[in-house]
């Protein structure tokens, strides 16, 4: 692809330093990590959170997506996990910032973004949480050096090294409804550098999603069955000098849990980076993922006893590239300043059968585009004594190409649709900055930001249903546009006592939707029949999602013990007008006001013992506010007990009490809910 004027100026700003730079390194010696560059010290101006590696590994489910949930206020578009939800529905945001399954937190693993490249979605069942050094959640938006998207926080995934994964882990569990877990990691160290190698395999006959009281005879376990593996290897080049490449690949099937309702998600992803640590900081990246996805929908009568295929999206293939460089400068005198640009093209297409006449489909459809994001990004932190200042900013130019839609009759017969949407294109500046004081035990923090985000190609060309309920695509979306403010407190009385409080205020301006246009029966453009039971909605963009809250966090820590509790409060309004004038004043969809989470734990040795209690509140299911899910309260155990050296039997418990916790109500009040109870038991051997 050829890039524009402005996108070669962009990276050409950040490029031409190279050569001073790279002569200019301190050949002291410096240990290879496999880390990047490292976070300025102005974040201490933001809310962050961390979560080390025994807590990522260390949860009943053995899954990413429930260890993030420590940090409250982070949500997927639905309470299910991995094992049950449809994968397009696993967006990751944060703030309250809802209402839409794609992500608005951006997410990196090693620096390369993961959200799918057409969809958005995140494929948690890609992560072994058990490869993984740490996370890292920083709420709030404008985060400039990390790439653009990050409209409700950045969340940045570490990969371990020798020195965090040890020589060998090998897990293996049995549990409910003939669940089998299993995961093992390797490390070893190769001259001045190290390998890693690590694999999962999960597999579940799964449960019937629809509560007891609304399913029917058309109603049964949705199983599944995943794997994922990821080769990582780090070498010393010399002069300060290090590479990496990471490898990694994943395959995901599931079912919803009725008939024609399979699901399958693939892809593969390969990166290369170089960090250079000498007096000049730098870094250059590259990447590349491929994505495979296919999904099958039905129509459920009133009596739940029989299904019928309505759409049969049998291929969305999609593929990622970028690149990103970066330098950070010796400037001195207590200023820390990142320069660099980055570039991420995605590219991709739905291709679907639709229109079913007595079982069959009689049309076909072929929709999809491109997208390009060029930008450049300055990072400048300054400190002096109890001072900290944090100020940066971006300049990203977008494009979006190629939109086409087409419809064919399956039968000899005429083109029934065939558009061109077309080529749009725009430039848009966003940036952050911040403050921090500290007053001995006490640190003042204050920040204000702008951040943005483009629609995904599943939000402008891809159709959807969930239920009876119908929703079409929109070639025309225009990007989300943040604005934002938040004052924090952070207070150590203790080295082993940590609290932080954040109160923030967000403004998301042209939030895409999911809109309600009408109730079925009847033919709706983009998405076909839609049954009595069923809603016909349209992605659009409102006029805005006004969100403010407060977060709280403390840890505590005391010898074998551990503390960590994390509380949100957030009210979200929506702003409309035009068509969407109902909507205004009301909530978001899949947007609670309360989210807590809490987990004690105990270790010593490879012996321990953790209890995690969280609560969410009760959401609305639609963007009318008229289907209310329930408020949830669930309770996970885990346990390990060494048996010899390095060898331990482990048990876990998720959802101890068995807590109905709805996932989604679709058009007749029909439920359907997350995981119920799950028991596990396996055991885990460790070679350091």
């Amino acid at each position: 692809m050829i890039l524009k004027g402005r996108g070669l100026f962009l990276i050409a700003a950040t490029l031409f330093p190279l050569p001073a730079f790279a002569q200019e390194q301190d050949e002291a010696a410096i240990v290879v990590t496999g880390r990047g560059l490292e976070a300025p010290p102005g974040e201490a101006a933001y809310d962050v959170v961390t979560i080390d590696r025994d807590r990522i590994a260390g949860t009943a489910s053995g899954r990413l997506e429930d260890a993030l949930r420590d940090a409250a206020g982070l949500a997927q578009f639905r309470r299910s996990d991995s094992r049950s939800a449809h994968p397009t529905s696993q967006g990751v945001t944060l703030r309250g910032l809802g209402g839409n399954a794609s992500s608005r937190a951006l997410l990196l693993l090693d620096g390369v973004p993961q959200a799918d490249p057409f969809g958005g979605w995140v494929a948690f069942p890609a992560y072994l949480p058990n490869r993984l050094a740490g996370a890292r959640i920083v709420r709030g938006g404008g985060s400039g050096y990390a790439g653009p998207g990050a409209l409700a926080g950045t969340i940045e995934l570490e990969s371990g090294g020798p020195a965090q994964l040890g020589a060998l882990s090998l897990d293996a569990l049995y549990g409910s409804r003939d669940s089998i877990d299993m995961s093992g990691v390797g490390a070893a160290r190769l001259g001045r550098g190290f390998v890693t190698l690590a694999g999962q395999y999960a597999r579940g006959d799964g449960f019937t999603p629809i509560v007891e009281a609304d399913r029917g005879p058309a109603d049964r376990p949705a199983p599944y069955e995943q794997a994922a593996v990821a080769v990582r290897a780090v070498a010393d080049l010399g002069g300060a000098t290090e590479l990496q490449a990471n490898l990694s690949a994943f395959t995901d099937h599931r079912d919803r849990g009725v008939d024609f309702t399979k699901v399958k998600s693939e892809g593969a992803d390969a990166s290369l980076r170089i960090v250079g640590r000498g007096r000049w900081g730098w870094s250059g990246l590259a990447y590349l993922q491929t994505r495979g996805f296919a999904s099958g929908f039905a129509s459920v009568n009133d009596t739940r006893s029989t299904a019928t295929a309505t759409l049969d999206q049998y291929a969305v293939p999609a593929t990622g590239i970028g690149a990103r460089i970066e330098v950070a400068p010796p400037i001195g005198g207590g200023v820390t300043l990142r320069l660099g640009s980055d570039l991420r093209r995605v590219s991709g297409r739905t291709e679907e059968l639709f229109n079913y006449v007595a079982g069959l489909p009689t049309r076909r459809r072929v929709a999809g585009g491109e997208s390009l994001t060029v930008g450049s990004f300055a990072d400048a932190s300054y400190e002096s004594g109890p001072l900290t200042l944090s100020l940066g900013g971006r300049l990203d130019h977008w494009s979006i190409s190629n939109g086409s839609l087409r419809e064919t009759s399956l039968a000899l017969g005429p083109v029934l649709t065939d558009s061109r949407f077309p080529d749009r294109d725009g430039t848009e500046a966003t940036g952050r900055a911040g403050a921090a004081y500290r007053l001995g035990q006490v640190t003042l923090r204050a920040a204000a930001y702008r951040g943005w985000r483009l629609p995904t190609l599943n939000e402008l060309y891809r159709p959807f249903r969930a239920g009876a309920d119908a929703t079409a695509a929109n070639a025309a979306l225009d990007p989300e546009r943040l604005t934002g403010a938040e004052i924090g407190v952070d207070w150590r009385p203790a080295p082993s006592l940590t609290f932080r409080a954040t109160g923030y205020w967000n403004r998301l301006d042209g939030a895409i939707a999911n809109v309600t246009l009408a109730q079925g029966p009847g033919t709706f453009p983009g998405v076909g029949f839609v049954s009595a039971a069923g809603f016909y909605r349209q992605r659009q963009n409102l006029d805005a999602v006004t969100a403010k809250g407060v977060e709280l966090d403390g840890r505590w820590v005391a010898g074998d013990l551990s503390l960590g509790a994390s509380y949100a409060f957030t009210d979200s309004r929506v702003s409309a007008s035009g068509v969407s004038a109902g909507l205004d004043g009301l909530r978001p969809a899949q947007t609670a006001r309360h989210q807590a989470s809490a987990t004690l734990g105990w270790v010593h040795g490879d012996a321990g013992a953790s209890l995690t209690a969280r609560y969410a509140g009760p959401q609305f299911e639609d963007d009318q506010n008229g289907r209310t899910l329930n408020g949830a309260f669930t309770l996970d155990a885990t346990a390990a007990l060494p048996i010899t050296r390095g060898l331990a039997l482990q048990a876990r418990a998720e959802n101890i009490f068995d807590a109905e916790v709805q996932a989604g109500i679709s058009g007749p009040g029909v439920a359907e809910r997350a995981l119920p109870r799950t028991l596990w038991l396996g055991a885990r051997l460790r070679l350091r």
